[in-house]
């Protein structure tokens, strides 16, 4: 008997070994396609035969117009992001203090930018921005990303301060702290890994988001997802598989800087 447990234990966990690696796969064919296309030689989309080029990648540096671009994205979304950290950090401490049907009611209306379809956010955004002048500007895009990424914040924060007692803040106030120093020694510590987790998901958002650009900008700003989607509009510019290479490298890097300080972080703490 025990051995049929067991060998239908081994059986499962087989099983299960093979649904991960299948899923990996699938996850990962679109990169075992794009990062070869990168160095075509060609000047449209197809896979390098004998001969590689890295040409694409030279227009990268010569054609000014994408390092505009990713200019554009990287000020829309450290602004986006820093706003979204800021104004979910505390709706997520306000409510996470309150702790009543109302902060669940709050917290039920910030999930509606995540629900809603982006082309219903764009619409919105265009007939109020109209009115307002903010069409075709970095004031009016960096907004629309900080609303989008906001609820975000909202959440991590959220779970981050789930499992503190509201007695530590009462327990500093006792001791004379006052609120502010209630909130940057007791509060903002227990939430920091929930506002780091945060500030991921809006950059995110905001780095990737295509519709509410479409509808909001023109000609000033023109962030990477707009200009690779002008990109495939007519040709599709095998430089697009150059950026979309260069993109995963760089999240790539970022990972195992992670792993790394993370790993360095836990001897460091490790009795």
């Amino acid at each position: 008997m025990d051995n049929e447990v067991m060998a239908g234990s081994s059986g499962g966990f087989r099983l299960t070994v093979f649904g991960a690696w299948t899923a990996v796969l699938f996850l990962t064919l679109p990169l075992v396609i794009v990062i070869p296309v990168s160095f075509t030689p060609e000047r449209y989309m197809s896979l390098p035969g004998a001969a590689w080029s890295l040409r694409h990648y030279a227009t990268l540096l010569d054609d000014p117009s994408w390092g505009r671009s990713i200019r554009d994205s990287l000020i829309v979304g450290v602004c986006a992001t820093s706003i979204a950290i800021v104004l979910g950090t505390l709706t997520a401490i306000g409510c996470w203090r309150i702790s009543t049907r109302a902060s669940e009611a709050v917290r039920m209306v910030m999930l509606a930018p995540m629900i809603v379809p982006s082309i219903v956010h764009a619409l919105g955004f265009y007939q109020v921005w109209v009115q307002f002048g903010l069409i075709d500007t970095y004031t009016g895009l960096i907004v629309a990303h900080a609303m989008k990424g906001t609820p975000y914040v909202v959440i991590s924060v959220s779970a981050a301060l789930a499992n503190v007692d509201l007695r530590l803040e009462q327990a500093a106030r006792n001791l004379g702290a006052t609120i502010l120093q209630a909130l940057r020694r007791v509060i903002l510590p227990a939430a920091r890994p929930g506002m780091f987790a945060g500030a991921v998901f809006a950059f995110a958002i905001s780095w990737d988001e295509l519709v509410v650009n479409l509808f909001i900008t023109s000609r000033n700003v023109i962030t990477l997802p707009r200009k690779i989607w002008d990109g495939i509009q007519d040709n599709i510019n095998p430089a697009i598989a150059a950026v979309a290479t260069l993109l995963i490298l760089a999240t790539t890097i970022a990972m195992l800087l992670r792993t790394v300080f993370a790993h360095r972080a836990r001897k460091v703490t490790a009795p």
